[in-house]
């Protein structure tokens, strides 16, 4: 995420049920769009020369994405592109999140491949548009949707693992955590003794 910038971003926002708002975007990263991603995505440079710059957007998505769940599919990488720039535009944003593939992998043992093209294969989801924002986001929460129905109670057990207090060891106050650089370096962890654990 570091090194890379947001082409086009779309959050439907799912009640538990089904999807209550919509809103997609492209957005100009202000780099050259590498032939690759070109040919997987589809979107151009040329695509891209008036849509909006992250900056632009930032307030707009900040409010779309507070106080609720972050799901995607493989949602480490969505949510890392997300909150990179967020941060960068001068928001401070974290979410709990919740991940399809492994949901999928739980609630739907023994598929071919959790991949999602082949997962809406399998589980015969509708999907267009892939790999651009809007057709994966619709293709996600048709299978969050499906997930839910199939096992609820799973879900709501993996969102509270990912709830930022579950994340943090019983001892440890929040706002040590809270504290922590986010940069890369090298980090020493002492012991009540002071001695290196880590």
């Amino acid at each position: 995420a570091g090194g890379s910038r947001i082409t086009e971003i779309a959050v439907l926002i799912h009640n538990g049920k089904e999807v209550i708002e919509r809103w997609e975007t492209l957005v100009n990263p202000q780099q050259h769009i590498p032939l690759y991603i070109t040919t997987l995505t589809g979107i151009s440079n040329e695509m891209i020369a008036e849509a909006p710059l992250f900056e632009e957007i930032a307030e707009q998505l900040f409010n779309l994405l507070s106080n609720r769940i972050f799901v995607a599919h493989n949602v480490n990488f969505d949510y890392s592109f997300v909150r990179h720039q967020l941060e960068d535009a001068g928001y401070n944003w974290t979410a709990p999140k919740l991940c399809t593939v492994r949901a999928a992998r739980k609630i739907k043992p023994g598929l071919p491949s959790y991949s999602l093209g082949n997962l809406c294969r399998s589980l015969g989801i509708s999907m267009e548009n892939r790999h651009r924002a809007g057709g994966d986001a619709d293709a996600t929460a048709v299978l969050l949707s499906l997930l839910i129905n199939d096992d609820a109670v799973e879900i709501q057990k993996m969102i509270k693992k990912t709830a930022p207090d579950q994340r943090l060891p019983p001892n440890l106050p929040p706002e040590d955590f809270e504290n922590l650089p986010e940069k890369s370096g090298v980090y020493y962890f002492y012991n009540a003794q002071k001695k290196v654990v880590y």
